[in-house]
């Protein structure tokens, strides 16, 4: 999700609600829960976050294929206070990534509802380029993908990459997303429109998916 839904104009007043570091409710939209896999956790996040997110997400190699992220600590604040109130009225999620073990954030994955009741939603991540290569994406990718699915009712989850992000593209083909188009000049970006691939995954085609996994699992010698 390049087109990243938070913008600065559509703050109102920025409101800040602590939140615990316990899942105290199942309803996502009163507090998200945490997702944890054998090296990533996947939390809320917090203001206290917005620094180490603001040094990892502005870097050029991260930054260049996102709408520009928010240029100052204090404007990932206002996003993370924006995203709690979002995800209060039940349109939109977004995880801080965490590894296992430390409380650091170092990227994020959001989802929108792009059709009331999260029917059809879009997704998108960006991860702090030190843990790239390393299977930080992939699970939190698949924690997020199973909540998604299981949790949020979504039929469709579709993804724009732009065409020459082949990082981008080659890791949404990896999950089992499917190529559908091209959307021409769709994304500016440092003054160039870029084309978008639209990428989609389907509630049948991943839990078949999963099942094919449950019945050929992969033997590590």
């Amino acid at each position: 999700m390049e087109k990243m839904p938070y913008r600065p104009e559509l703050e109102t007043q920025v409101v800040w609600q602590p939140t615990t570091t316990e899942v105290i409710s199942t309803d996502w939209r009163r507090q998200l829960p945490i997702l944890a896999g054998d090296q990533v956790v996947l939390r809320e996040m917090r203001t206290s976050d917005a620094a180490s997110l603001f040094s990892m997400l502005t870097t050029e190699e991260v930054a260049r294929f996102i709408s520009p992220p928010p240029s100052t600590v204090e404007g990932f604040e206002r996003f993370i206070a924006w995203t709690q109130r979002q995800r209060a009225a039940g349109s939109y999620t977004c995880f801080a990534v965490t590894l296992k073990g430390f409380d650091t954030a170092i990227g994020i994955f959001q989802v929108r509802e792009s059709e009331p009741g999260f029917k059809t939603a879009e997704w998108g991540f960006a991860i702090g380029s030190p843990f790239w290569g390393t299977g930080v994406f992939q699970e939190g990718a698949e924690l997020v993908l199973q909540f998604v699915f299981d949790t949020l009712g979504v039929h469709r989850l579709e993804a724009r990459a732009a065409v020459r992000n082949g990082r981008g593209t080659g890791a949404l083909q990896k999950l089992g997303a499917v190529r559908e188009g091209v959307l021409r000049k769709s994304f500016l970006r440092n003054g160039e429109y870029l084309d978008q691939a639209l990428y989609a995954i389907v509630d049948e085609d991943w839990r078949a998916s999963r099942e094919v996994e449950s019945l050929c699992p992969t033997t590590v010698h």
